[in-house]
C-alpha cells in the first residue's frame, strides 16, 4: 500500500458519504467486500466465529471473531464518528422573500459559517416515508447544485474589511434554491426525488453538502483538500484497518465503532453516550456462550482508540498552538493528551499506541492544547467512561477543521490506517 493509494481511497469514501447515513453504508460496502455480514439487531446474534456488522441510522459497529476466541476474550476497539458540522433542513423549511425561495436551516455542530458561502451545495440524508401501511426509511442523495448562500456584496457591507464578516445563523444562513414558484416546496421536492406521493413523506433528516470533489493539491501533491475530513478520514481508516485485521490470530477481538452525533454531544441512541456499543459487545459475548461475568471479564481485558482529527500547527496562527508540541501535516498521527481528560489518553493508553506505532513503523506526534485556550473533546472520554476501558485519543493532523472544506496531508491516511491496523491486530 502506498500513501497515494490510501489517499485516493479515502477521497472516494468521503465523496460518496455526504451524510452520516451514507457514511455508515459506505463503510458497510467496504466490509461486505472483506467478507463481513450484516446482522439485524431485532434478530438473534450469530453464533461462533465470523465477521459481522450492525447499522443503526448513521452508526455502524463491526467485529471479527475467530475460532480461537473464548467468550471472555477482550476487545480492541477503534472508534470514530460519521457526522460533520453542516446545515440541517428544518421540518417546515419553505419561505419566500423578495421573490426568492429559501430553505430554513438549523446549524448542526460547530460550523464555520463563512466557509459555506458562495458554494454549490447539494442535499442528502434520510426520509421516513409511508409504504404499504408501514413506515420505511430511505436514503436520498442530490449530488447536483441546488442550493447556494450568496454573500452580501461589499458595496452593501463597507465595514466588512475592518470589522470582519459577522453572520447571524437565523437570518443570514438560509440558502436560496429557487425563484418564486409553487413547485419550490421541500416535501414535494423530496417526493419527486424518491418517486413517491407527497403525502407519503412523513419526516426527514436532511442536510446540505459541498459539491466540490476531494482533490490532491499542493506543489508536489502532498496535500488533500476535501469536505468532512473531520471525521470521515478516521472512519475510513478504521474500516480499512478492521478489514485487514479480520481473520488474524490475536487474542483480542477487533472491533470498529462509527458513531453518529459526536459533533453535538453524542447523547442519542446512535451516539457514543448511548448504549449501542455496550449492547452489541455484550450480545456478541452471549451469542458465543458467555454470560454477564464473561462480558465483564472481556471489558477488563479490552482497550480502545478514539480516532478523530487533530489540529495541525497553522502557519498563520502559530501562536494558537502549544509551542513545544508542533504538529506537522504528513508527520504521522498525533497522540492527543489533555490533563483535564477532554481527551481520554493516559500514560498506560499512550504506551499502547506508541508500541502499535513502532510495530507499524509509523511516525507518531504528540498533541497538547495551549494551557490558556479551551480544549475540544471526542468520543474517547465518553467511551472510556461508558465501558470502563483504557482509551487513547489519536488523530491525523488537519487544518480548517469544521469548515465546509478541510485540508490534510496526503501521506497521513496511510499512516493512520497502518497504526489502527497494528492496534486492532495487536501485533
Amino acid at each position: 500500500m502506498t500513501p497515494s493509494d490510501a489517499a485516493h481511497r479515502m477521497m472516494g469514501y468521503i465523496d460518496g458519504s455526504p451524510s452520516p447515513y451514507h457514511a455508515a453504508r459506505s463503510a458497510a460496502h467496504l466490509l461486505d467486500a472483506a467478507g463481513f455480514t450484516a446482522v439485524a439487531e431485532t434478530g438473534p446474534f450469530p453464533v461462533g466465529s465470523g465477521r459481522w456488522y450492525v447499522i443503526r441510522g448513521g452508526s455502524l459497529i463491526a467485529w471479527a471473531v475467530g475460532d480461537h476466541h473464548e467468550p471472555s476474550a477482550g476487545f480492541h476497539i477503534v472508534g470514530a464518528h460519521t457526522d460533520s458540522p453542516n446545515l440541517r433542513i428544518k421540518p417546515r423549511p419553505d419561505s419566500e422573500k423578495a421573490g426568492i425561495r429559501q430553505l430554513g436551516v438549523e446549524i448542526y455542530g460547530g460550523v464555520l459559517l463563512n466557509s459555506w458561502l458562495n458554494r454549490d451545495l447539494g442535499l442528502s440524508g434520510r426520509v421516513s416515508i409511508r409504504r404499504d401501511g408501514t413506515v420505511e426509511e430511505r436514503l436520498f442523495l442530490v449530488d447536483r447544485p441546488i442550493l447556494v448562500l450568496p454573500q452580501l456584496a461589499i458595496h452593501l457591507d463597507r465595514q466588512v474589511l475592518e470589522l470582519g464578516l459577522k453572520l447571524n445563523p437565523q437570518t443570514h444562513m438560509a440558502p436560496i434554491w429557487a425563484l418564486d414558484h409553487e413547485e419550490a416546496d421541500f416535501a414535494t421536492f423530496l417526493a419527486a426525488e424518491l418517486d413517491i406521493d407527497r403525502a407519503d413523506v412523513l419526516a426527514w433528516d436532511a442536510m446540505a453538502h459541498d459539491l466540490t470533489p476531494s482533490a490532491i493539491t499542493g506543489l508536489r501533491g502532498e496535500l488533500i483538500a476535501a469536505p468532512r475530513i473531520d471525521n470521515l478520514a478516521s472512519s475510513h481508516a478504521g474500516t480499512v484497518a478492521l478489514a485487514a485485521a479480520a481473520g488474524g490470530v490475536s487474542d483480542t477481538i477487533p472491533v470498529l465503532t462509527l458513531f453518529d452525533h459526536e459533533e453535538v454531544g453524542s447523547t442519542s441512541d446512535t451516539g457514543a453516550a448511548g448504549p449501542i456499543l455496550s449492547q452489541v459487545l455484550e450480545r456478541s459475548v452471549l451469542s458465543r456462550g458467555g454470560d454477564r461475568e464473561a462480558y465483564l471479564r472481556a471489558l477488563a481485558g479490552s482497550a480502545a482508540i478514539s480516532a478523530d482529527g487533530a489540529h495541525a500547527t497553522h502557519p498563520n496562527y502559530a501562536d494558537r498552538h502549544e509551542p513545544e508540541h508542533e504538529i506537522a501535516l504528513n508527520g504521522g498521527p498525533a497522540l492527543k493528551v489533555n490533563a483535564n481528560l477532554r481527551y481520554a489518553t493516559t500514560s498506560v493508553a499512550a504506551a499502547r499506541v506508541i508500541e502499535a506505532a513502532d510495530r507499524a513503523e509509523v511516525p507518531l506526534q504528540q498533541f497538547v492544547n495551549r494551557t490558556d485556550l479551551p480544549c475540544g473533546s471526542t468520543i474517547g472520554p465518553i467511551t472510556a467512561a461508558q465501558l470502563g476501558i483504557s482509551t487513547a485519543d489519536v488523530g491525523a493532523p488537519q487544518l480548517s477543521m469544521h469548515s465546509a472544506r478541510e485540508l490534510c496531508g496526503a501521506e497521513d491516511p496511510g499512516h493512520l490506517e497502518a497504526l489502527l491496523h497494528a492496534f486492532l491486530s495487536n501485533s
